[in-house]
């Protein structure tokens, strides 16, 4: 309330002049009448309530609290909800006996099995690389030196990817999967050159370095052809240059490892691994394949001297496969991103626009015990009322968790069609489903997967246009689940002033609207602060009071 200073201290002011305790509301003195002080409790109720009634949400059946967590910008999700699961023992102790804290949905499972799978593929890859190596060039010193120059690449590229920041994900799990290949294409050569030299008679030493000198501009060239392949996706913009710059820089990263490791870890392997000619002697693996792979080389020559003689038919057919190529470009369906599985379903609740909060509660409530009987669901989770995803009291919100995907019947896609089928008897309400996506680039919640916007200063156009567009889109068999957010046909109720009959009586249009607003407005009329938060007292009329048009009536 401010403060004074004397000769030697000062001394900050201040009063209970707040009130915190809803009771003591009850003791105010609002007005006098006949002498005699009117208290607030005499003609109203004082109670501590939600600030918003109308919001309301449940876990399967069971009403809930509904926390929805997202990470910050550039922050690692799978960190994110560990720290968050470790505190949830601690928030856990700090809630009353009745209150149970559960994960309804977690977005990093899908995540980490996707990665898991990823992880896989990679180690699968190496494996079967160095099988394949080993199967045609039939040496088991010869295979040994992929099989150390291939994970010495990959390695240098996880210490790159860390230099530069980025993290282990599927992004750049695929780049290191794709370059896995060409990783083991430079070993490959430089190995078979060595190999020839050996195989002229020279020592293992000087092979590897005539080897390596001979195609050493061969494995450069090659190098800087595949990374000029990757330097478009640097330089493209949006959403695809922002997901694939990762992946190109981390690909190009591996070739270049790759290529130097050729050029120097492999032919050192080479010199020190590799025997002379005159110490090679075939092993049994090798003496029982050789048949095998001469009629190979037998049949590839009698295809080769084939082609060769029919120059113009092979011609012929390498042009009618491209022109199939860009045939099957133009006829294949195409889109941005394949819809992921994440056994997560978003559903979005619409009911006729008048739909009070209790009715819509309901309506709710028959959605999930109708789609809680599936089999492949495991829990859900639904709100309703208007707040920072509703805008309206008609909508609502389902997050339906299913099953893991190796322990139900069908794809997400696929349960989506059921429940349809399941809920469509469910009156009064629609639900529009899709699954949950892990990247998603719409601004705007839309109850379907594709949306578009119509634009128009004039909102008359809208209420003419709209249904229009509507009725064209549903005469097309290939769309399904059409909805609109266009919301004008709601009940409303217009008060006409009597401007002369109210002024006789001293009243204005201003005392008519403050009238209405401090009954059904729930007017703000004090803040209570403390350290920690603010509570708002509202004032509005009695909700027995406020549940039809009578309640005008009894209004002055």
């Amino acid at each position: 309330k401010g403060s004074f200073s004397g000769p030697a201290q000062t001394y900050t002011i201040n009063a209970n002049d707040q009130i915190t305790d809803p009771s003591q509301y009850n003791n105010l003195v609002i007005a006098y009448k006949n002498g005699a002080p009117v208290h607030l409790k005499d003609v109203a109720t004082v109670i501590s309530a939600p600030q918003n009634e109308e919001l309301g949400a449940w876990m399967n059946r069971t009403p809930a609290i509904i926390l929805n967590v997202d990470r910050q910008p550039n922050a690692n999700v799978i960190q994110t909800v560990n720290a968050i699961k470790k505190q949830l023992a601690t928030l856990q102790a700090g809630l009353p006996a009745a209150m149970k804290v559960t994960v309804l949905s977690d977005g990093t499972t899908a995540i980490r099995a996707s990665v898991s799978d990823a992880e896989f593929e990679l180690m699968l890859s190496v494996a079967l690389v160095v099988l394949v190596i080993f199967l045609f060039l039939r040496n088991f010193r010869a295979t040994l030196i992929p099989s150390i120059s291939v994970p010495v690449s990959l390695i240098g590229t996880l210490a790159a990817m860390y230099m530069f920041g980025f993290s282990i994900d599927n992004l750049s799990l695929m780049a290191l999967i794709v370059a896995t290949g060409f990783v083991v294409d430079d070993s490959i050569v430089m190995i078979e050159n060595v190999s020839r030299f050996i195989d002229m008679g020279e020592p293992p030493l000087q092979a590897a370095l005539k080897g390596a000198g001979q195609i050493g501009f061969t494995i450069i060239s090659l190098t800087v052809s595949l990374i000029a392949v990757l330097i478009p996706l640097l330089f493209m913009g949006d959403v695809v240059g922002r997901l694939f710059s990762e992946f190109a820089i981390t690909l190009a990263v591996t070739i270049i490892i790759s290529a130097i490791t050729a050029l120097t870890l492999v032919p050192m392997l080479c010199a020190r691994i590799l025997k002379d000619k005159a110490d090679q002697h075939p092993n049994k693996f090798e003496q029982k394949s050789e048949a095998v792979f001469n009629r190979l080389i037998a049949a590839y020559g009698r295809g080769l001297t084939w082609v060769l003689a029919h120059s113009r038919l092979t011609l012929t057919v390498a042009v009618a496969a491209l022109l199939l190529t860009v045939a099957m470009y133009v006829y294949i369906p195409k889109g941005f991103f394949p819809v992921q599985d994440n056994g997560v379903i978003e559903g979005i609740t619409q009911a006729s626009q008048s739909t009070s909060y209790a009715a819509m509660a309901q309506h709710q409530q028959q959605l999930a015990d109708a789609i809680l009987k599936d089999n492949d669901v495991v829990s859900l989770s639904s709100y309703i009322g208007i707040d920072g995803s509703n805008n309206t009291l008609n909508q609502g919100r389902l997050l339906i968790n299913l099953k893991p995907l190796n322990q139900r019947s069908d794809s997400a896609s696929a349960i989506i069609i059921r429940l349809n089928h399941e809920v469509e008897n469910v009156p009064g309400i629609e639900l529009y489903m899709q699954p949950v996506q892990s990247l998603t680039l719409n601004t705007v919640v839309s109850p379907t997967q594709y949306q578009f916007s119509l634009e128009d200063i004039n909102q008359a156009d809208f209420t003419k246009y709209v249904p229009l567009l509507m009725a064209k889109l549903s005469t097309i068999p290939q769309l399904t689940d059409l909805a609109s957010d266009l919301a004008n046909s709601g009940l409303s109720v217009y008060i006409n002033i009597n401007r002369a009959n109210a002024a006789q009586f001293g009243i204005t249009p201003a005392t008519v609207d403050s009238a209405l607003y401090d009954a059904f407005g729930q007017r703000i009329i004090s803040t209570i602060f403390t350290q920690t938060n603010q509570y708002r007292v509202i004032m509005t009329v009695d909700p027995n009071m406020a549940d039809g048009l009578a309640a005008l009536k009894n209004l002055y």
